[in-house]
C-alpha cells in the first residue's frame, strides 16, 4: 500500500499528511480550501481538485473531516468517495463522528467491494505533530492488519477495538473522560487564584501526584500563559460530547458530568469562544 488519498487537511490532517509523506507514502489531498493545504503541497503532497478524484484509484482514503455532516457528504454525496474509490480500496474515516454512521458506511463499503474501518484519532495537535497519535480501529480485523503500515506512520498507541463503529464508541469514551478531567483543571486553577495562590507552584506540586492528568500537563501551562489557541476547538468538542450524550441516552446509561460540561461548553460557544481551544474553559469561571 502506497498511494493515499487523503481528505480533510485541517490542524490535525495537515501533520498526518506531513507524516506520511516522511513515511514514503504517495498522498493525494483535497480540502475545501486549497490555501489550507498549499503547505504540504509544497512539501510533496499532490492537490486534487475535488472528492471523486483524491478517492479513485488509491490503494487507502483516508478523511479527517469536521462533523458527521462532513462525513456523510464526503462518502455519500454525488461523487463521493463510496461511488468513486476502485473496488479493493481500503476507506479509513479518522474523524470523530457518530458510530451509527460508521457502521452505515462499513455496511455500503462492503456492498461495493470496499474496506472500511473507523478510526477517530486522540493526541491533540502535538500528537499529530509529533506521529505519536492514539488510533482506535473498529472495523474488521483482517482490514486493520492491512492498514497497520499507515496508521504507524501517524501514530504509536493503535488499537483495534472489535466491529465497525467501536473505534467510535471508544472515542466516545475519551472525550467523556477528558470532559470531567478538563473541568477539573479548570476548577482548581479557579480555586487557586480565589485564595491567592500561586497557581503554577499549585499546578507543579499536584501534578506529581495522584491529581497528576494529560489534561493538567498540557492545558494548565497554557491557561496560565494566557494561551487559547486551538489545538483542538471547542466547537469540536462540543461536537463530540453530543454525539456522546446521544449515544449515552440511547444506551440508557445517565452521564451527569458529561452533561454538565456539555452545558458549560455550549456556553462558552454562545459567548464567541468556539473557535478558541478546549483549555478555554477556564474563562466559563471568569478567569
Amino acid at each position: 500500500m502506497k498511494n493515499i488519498g487523503f481528505i480533510g487537511v485541517g490542524i490535525m490532517g495537515k501533520s498526518m499528511v506531513r507524516n506520511l509523506l516522511k513515511a514514503g507514502f504517495e498522498v493525494s489531498v483535497y480540502t475545501r480550501t486549497r490555501e489550507k493545504a498549499e503547505e504540504v503541497i509544497k512539501e510533496g503532497a499532490k492537490w486534487c481538485e475535488d472528492v471523486k478524484s483524491c478517492a479513485k484509484g488509491r490503494d487507502a482514503v483516508i478523511t479527517i473531516v469536521g462533523y458527521p455532516k462532513d462525513v456523510e457528504e464526503v462518502y455519500f454525496g454525488e461523487n463521493g468517495i463510496l461511488s468513486s474509490a476502485d473496488p479493493g480500496t481500503y476507506l479509513i474515516d479518522m474523524t470523530t463522528t457518530s458510530p451509527r454512521l460508521a457502521v452505515r458506511i462499513y455496511e455500503e463499503a462492503k456492498k461495493k467491494g470496499l474496506n472500511a474501518l473507523d478510526a477517530p484519532v486522540t493526541g491533540g495537535d502535538t500528537g499529530a505533530r509529533e506521529g505519536t497519535l492514539t488510533i482506535l480501529a473498529g472495523g474488521e480485523e483482517k482490514a486493520f492488519n492491512h492498514c497497520l503500515p499507515v496508521f504507524e506512520a501517524m501514530g504509536k498507541a493503535i488499537k483495534y477495538q472489535g466491529m465497525a463503529g467501536n473505534g467510535q464508541h471508544t472515542k466516545m469514551c475519551n472525550q467523556i473522560a477528558i470532559a470531567g478531567a478538563l473541568s477539573g483543571v479548570c476548577e482548581a486553577l479557579a480555586y487557586a487564584k480565589a485564595n491567592g495562590l500561586n497557581e503554577k507552584t499549585m499546578v507543579e506540586s499536584i501534578g506529581t501526584g495522584a491529581a497528576g492528568s494529560a489534561q493538567l500537563k498540557a492545558l494548565a501551562p497554557r491557561i496560565l500563559a494566557g494561551d487559547f489557541e486551538p489545538g483542538f476547538f471547542i466547537k469540536h468538542f462540543i461536537k463530540d460530547m453530543k454525539i456522546a450524550a446521544e449515544e449515552s441516552r440511547e444506551a440508557g446509561v445517565h452521564l451527569g458530568v458529561l452533561e454538565y460540561v456539555l452545558s458549560m461548553y455550549e456556553t462558552m460557544a454562545e459567548q464567541g469562544h468556539g473557535d478558541e481551544g478546549t483549555q478555554a474553559l477556564v474563562k466559563y469561571y471568569s478567569w
